[in-house]
């Protein structure tokens, strides 16, 4: 790691002006492996490139953050390429969006795969990875080198100044309308990805796996009711020809890890398996 105060280092130069104290809200000034705020509330770099910025710090385990085992999964699914379509979507969808050298904040953004992607097609741009798991934040540090990555739970507040993002992705994560708009920058942009009703149907249909919410759309909406209005929406569906290892890291990578620890469909895949994404596009304001 480089040398020198917190401040003077790539990414977190760009990054430290955009946070602010999760404790009490005042803005933080950089040391050398730490933050703090003027009330003297600390908080650690943690050695393997994350900013524990969460309260208590963050959560390697919980009802709420994603384990080890997890988290492995998904780094070998998505380091695969089998959802490249979607992160090529999401490129597109926050390069139409983002102003040149804009900041682009992944809430619940895990590993950082997403963001990487979106970061690689706009150069001037920089990006922050938040999440509760410890295990996804150690990937996310070392994810891009125009990306931070920091512990916050969307529950307990986004350790952002109000106004910091200029784009806010959410893929697959939980939802805080309110403070999604707080930390939006005027005229920002979020970008929500949540599963199509034929996601991963072939290994639904073999039973064992959780359905898709029938009612996600209305719950997305009610979520974001009051506070953003929607400009947009593309429905994405492709085919993945997947091996029982792939199937299996797909099982486990998500909430289908505590439901199918003997799914028979992580042992004889079938052929394909489908995968349909809803990308919404939201702005600050109120729906007609």
């Amino acid at each position: 790691m480089d040398g020198g105060r917190l401040d003077q280092r790539a990414p977190w130069a760009r990054l430290l002006a955009a946070l602010r104290c999760p404790v009490c809200g005042a803005g933080l000034a950089a040391g050398e492996r730490s933050v703090r705020c003027p009330a003297g509330h600390s908080f650690d770099l943690a050695r393997q490139g994350y900013l524990s910025l969460a309260a208590g710090g963050p959560r390697g385990a919980g009802a709420n953050a994603d384990g080890a085992a997890m988290v492995e999964a998904r780094s070998a699914f998505l380091g695969a390429g089998h959802y490249a379509p979607l992160t090529e979507a999401l490129a597109r969808l926050a390069g139409e969006a983002a102003p040149a050298g804009g900041l682009l904040v992944d809430a619940g953004g895990g590993t950082g795969h997403h963001l990487a992607g979106v970061l690689d097609a706009l150069p001037e741009a920089a990006g922050l990875t938040l999440d509760v798991s410890k295990y996804a934040l150690r990937r996310a540090a070392r994810a891009h080198p125009r990306m931070g990555a920091a512990s916050a739970d969307v529950w307990r507040g986004l350790p952002l100044r109000s106004g910091a993002a200029d784009v806010l992705l959410n893929v697959f994560a939980p939802r805080d309308g309110a403070e999604f708009h707080r930390v939006l920058a005027p005229g920002g942009t979020l970008l929500v990805v949540t599963p199509g009703p034929d996601h991963l149907a072939e290994l639904r249909a073999a039973g064992g796996l959780l359905s898709v919410d029938p009612a996600k759309e209305e719950r997305l909406r009610r979520t974001l009711a009051g506070h953003f209005a929607q400009h947009g929406e593309e429905r994405l569906e492709f085919g993945m020809r997947l091996t029982a290892a792939e199937t299996a890291a797909l099982v486990g990578m998500g909430p289908n890890a505590h439901h199918a620890a003997a799914h028979p469909a992580a042992g004889a895949p079938p052929a394909t398996v489908t995968a349909s994404f809803r990308l919404t596009v939201h702005r600050p304001g109120t729906s007609a």
